[in-house]
């Protein structure tokens, strides 16, 4: 029972620690809320409440979280684009690659 303060003050230092850091490394510009060096005044101040407030309201918004799936309005065909696709990469083995084989030939005088 006597550790429990403890780990309770530890969680709470690593949390500022953790939230300090994260504030002076996100740049100003996608910092959201509040200005940067007000950030810093909240996390140090507030110990448990600070870092939370700064990873639930001030940090960045991952790319892609809160953006809709597709877009709400529709084109002027009436309809919603389709999301683009990305056409997976074909891997050529090397046995069937020819610049692979081309460079395995011993280098001749001739060239076709």
């Amino acid at each position: 029972m006597r550790a429990l303060p403890f780990v309770i003050v530890l969680v709470a230092l690593l949390l500022v620690v953790y939230a300090v850091l994260d504030v002076l490394r996100t740049p100003e510009e996608a910092v959201r809320g509040l200005p940067r060096p007000l950030w810093l005044l909240v996390v140090v101040v507030l110990p448990i409440g600070g870092p939370a407030l700064w990873l639930l309201g001030g940090r960045p918004k991952p790319e892609g979280v809160g953006q809709p799936a597709r877009p709400s309005r529709p084109t002027r065909e009436g309809r919603a684009p389709r999301p683009v696709r990305r056409q997976p990469v074909r891997q050529v083995p090397p046995d069937d690659d020819e610049d692979f084989l081309r460079s395995l030939r011993p280098p001749t005088d001739e060239q076709p």
